[in-house]
């Protein structure tokens, strides 16, 4: 089974086809496909199709990409996270201040993991 690095939102995942992973919001509709370029890495596990099997235990690092790698998902659909409170307090001065904070973030199904 190929597994990958993408880059997405300014972080990174390990991802592997049937995984479903909550990434930085992107835009696009529920059920609309996408596509991650920047794939940082590629593995390969010794089982799965004959194809693979030629390249079983390879490993392939970027410089800073994978030339010509490709990784699909499917979304989901677009949410926002739990709550997460923001309380500011100074001492002495009477001074309080709370927020609420709710990170929107997209909920994307891995496909297929493609190289050249």
């Amino acid at each position: 089974m190929p597994l990958a690095v993408i880059k997405t939102g300014g972080k990174q995942y390990l991802v592997s086809p049937g995984d479903k992973i909550k990434i930085e919001k992107i835009e696009g509709k529920e059920g609309k496909e996408i596509i991650f370029k920047d794939v940082l890495l590629l593995a390969y596990s010794p089982s799965g199709s004959a194809r693979l099997r030629e390249k079983q235990n390879k490993l392939e690092i970027g410089n800073p990409l994978v030339k010509g790698a490709r990784v699909s998902g499917k979304i989901l659909r677009q949410e926002k996270g739990k709550k997460v409170i923001v309380f500011k307090y100074k001492p002495k001065t009477r001074y309080k201040k709370k927020l609420g904070h709710r990170q929107p973030f997209t909920e994307v199904e891995i496909l297929k993991i493609e190289d050249r």
